[in-house]
């Protein structure tokens, strides 16, 4: 019954972390940082709402989140979008994490000798501390990293090296980890280290990759089982939950049974159980949509009762040695991530900034510390405070750096971000009332419009401080090469001079590329000119006589094109990111609501199935939610 009250008053802390964590985003801060304050404020050295024990007495919560969110780790280490980048992938991490962990080993036993809980403990558990306390803070955030990318619209090739480096850090950190645990085992217990302790090391490597595998195709059942989703999402926690305790059964078994301890790292089980169902079996998009559904709920629980263990004079107490250690992990991180990129051939200005896209910390880098405080009482919640002021600082100022990373590389394609970030340009020829709508509605929809016209009279009435709208004199080449740059993807023509419109779309034809051609013609005369153009030639009369016979048809499909339904949209992709050329559509991972209509290829529709392959220059029309045209266009787009 206790523990019922307790969980009961938990939920309830939970929902005003939720809120909380809501408030933090509105000033553009983290939600986890949030999460963490809320549970700091419930407990004792605050408002004292929950026991100092609510932590200790609540761990199968926290063993539940920890589970799924090393799930959700090996979903996101998906081969087939990782394989192309590999090589710069594996360099960079390596490097970040050879050279970060010699610095921050050093750092952290320096400065162990100057820390209230660790000054008094003999160097070998000292050197213990250190090696923990750096394979923790190397772990980086695959959600928060996505976050932003995803915030700022950021796509291309350093985005997605990115990507690559934090998911495959993570999976390295968890096995780093398990094995410096079995290294300060010993050494913290004043054992000694012997050839038995690399046997040993190998089989709870081994024995962790097997029960993985098995992890794997019990989840694999679950996801293929004919039950409803709610009974798979408990299933699937319930898995979570099972691997902490065969975990902590297998240890006490092994010490009863051969005198020495198997302690096999549930964190790595759950991961390579994610990373099985992600890549070896069908149910990858089910998958990854159920850790979508328990995702938010599972960080609100784990990351308050975090905060509910932190405890806050020591926080402040550690707040200098954690900021010696931030800096100490950024100067890693640079030196780390300049010396892989430099063994991988990466460009001069990636090797500069890549460093900044590596600070963020949450998730897998606040379970570790976690983890160590259960595992090892001697250091206890005092480590995970130190460990946790540090995470706290990179979480809050990481995705900051990681915007300005992104912009710098200029494959951030944000609202007002910096000239290095590359947007989608249109071309409209003719100012009057419809064009200056369409100009808004293409910049809602994040396109950079410029408006001309040789009518200076019509220019100035029809003036907008919202839209960019200029007059030229002429138009002919010389005047349209100053409305057409390498942006411009579209041309718009509407000018009550079909020979000038005429001219102005197959200059942009010609002499750029640029094949997406609107025109509504004047008259007749240019028709046939206009087609062999590739023009698409909107007909006033013709298009409401076909938009009215849709509506009478298929109105739902009316309100997609019209914009009256703000929960889906239709979207025309081109496939730049030579990465996605030759894998085939079912192999994408594409979000689960979106639906493909069509792919164009050559000026050719091409049916649309599973074993589709895309080509680069292919166009891809869909319907989905307008964030998730975002998060399609930024995996297609080059």
């Amino acid at each position: 019954m206790e523990t019922l009250r307790l969980l009961a008053a938990f939920g309830i802390v939970c929902l005003a972390a939720y809120l909380i964590g809501g408030t933090f985003k509105r000033f553009r801060l983290p939600t986890i940082t949030g999460y963490l304050f809320a549970g700091a404020l419930a407990g004792g050295f605050v408002l004292d709402l929950l026991p100092s024990s609510a932590a200790e007495q609540l761990r199968f919560v926290d063993e539940i989140s920890l589970a799924v969110i090393a799930f959700v780790a090996g979903s996101e280490l998906y081969l087939d979008e990782l394989r192309p980048r590999l090589r710069s992938i594996l360099s960079t991490a390596t490097g970040i994490i050879v050279v970060a962990f010699m610095l921050l080993v050093g750092a952290i036993y320096v400065l162990t000798g100057f820390v209230s809980f660790t000054q008094d403990l003999p160097d070998a558990a000292r050197f213990a501390t250190a090696l923990l306390g750096a394979a923790v803070l190397l772990a980086l955030s695959p959600p928060s990293t996505i976050a932003v990318i995803r915030e700022v619209r950021a796509r291309g090739v350093f985005t997605r090296t990115v990507l690559g480096v934090t998911v495959v850090m993570d999976v390295a950190i968890i096995v780093l980890f398990a094995v410096m645990t079995s290294v300060a085992s010993p050494l913290i217990g004043d054992n000694t280290l012997d050839a038995s302790f690399v046997l040993l090391l190998l089989l709870d490597l081994a024995a962790a990759v097997g029960l993985g595998l098995a992890v794997g195709k019990i989840l694999q059942t679950i996801l293929g089982a004919p039950l409803h989703g709610l009974v798979k999402i408990a299933s699937v926690l319930a898995v979570g939950f099972g691997v902490y305790e065969l975990a902590d059964w297998v240890k006490v078994w092994s010490t009863d049974a051969f005198g020495f301890e198997i302690y096999i790292e549930p964190l790595l089980i759950s991961l390579i159980g994610g990373f099985f169902v992600t890549n070896f079996t069908r149910y990858r998009d089910e998958f990854d949509d159920l850790l979508h559904q328990i995702g938010p709920v599972v960080y609100v629980a784990f990351f308050t009762i975090t905060g509910l263990a932190l405890k806050l004079d020591l926080l402040l107490a550690v707040l200098p040695v954690a900021l010696v250690l931030f800096v100490v992990r950024a100067a890693g991180i640079r030196g780390g991530s300049w010396l892989g990129g430099t063994v991988a051939g990466e460009p001069a200005r990636f090797r500069k900034i890549s460093w900044m896209a590596f600070i963020t910390q949450a998730g897998i880098a606040l379970g570790l510390a976690r983890e160590v405080a259960v595992q090892f009482p001697t250091l206890g919640d005092a480590f995970a405070t130190l460990i946790i002021s540090v995470v706290v600082v990179n979480e809050v100022i990481g995705p900051l750096f990681l915007k300005a990373g992104l912009r710098r590389a200029g494959e951030s394609h944000e609202p007002g971000a910096t000239p290095g970030a590359r947007a989608r340009g249109v071309l409209v020829l003719g100012v009057e009332g419809q064009t200056i709508a369409l100009a808004r509605a293409l910049q809602a929809g994040g396109w950079e419009v410029v408006v001309a016209d040789v009518d200076e009279t019509q220019v100035e009435r029809l003036a907008a401080a919202d839209v960019d709208e200029r007059h030229v004199a002429t138009l002919d080449d010389t005047a349209l090469a100053q409305l057409i740059d390498d942006r411009t993807q579209a041309v718009v023509a509407v000018l009550g001079d079909d020979a000038a419109n005429l001219r102005a779309l197959r200059y942009a034809f010609e002499e750029h590329g640029i094949s997406r051609l609107v025109v509504r013609p004047a008259g007749r005369d240019h028709l046939a000119e206009f087609e062999e153009l590739g023009a698409f030639v909107v007909d006033p009369t013709s298009a409401m006589v076909a938009l009215f016979e849709q509506v009478v048809t298929a109105p739902q499909s009316v309100s997609l094109l019209m914009h009256r339904d703000p929960n889906r949209v239709v979207a025309q992709i081109t496939v730049a990111n030579r990465d996605v050329a030759g894998v085939a559509v079912r192999q994408l991972r594409l979000p689960p609501d979106v639906l493909l209509l069509e792919l164009v290829r050559d000026g050719s529709s091409v049916v649309v199935s599973g074993h589709t392959t895309l080509r680069t220059g292919d166009d891809v029309v869909l319907i989905a939610d307008p964030d998730t045209v975002e998060e399609v266009r930024m995996r297609l787009g080059g």
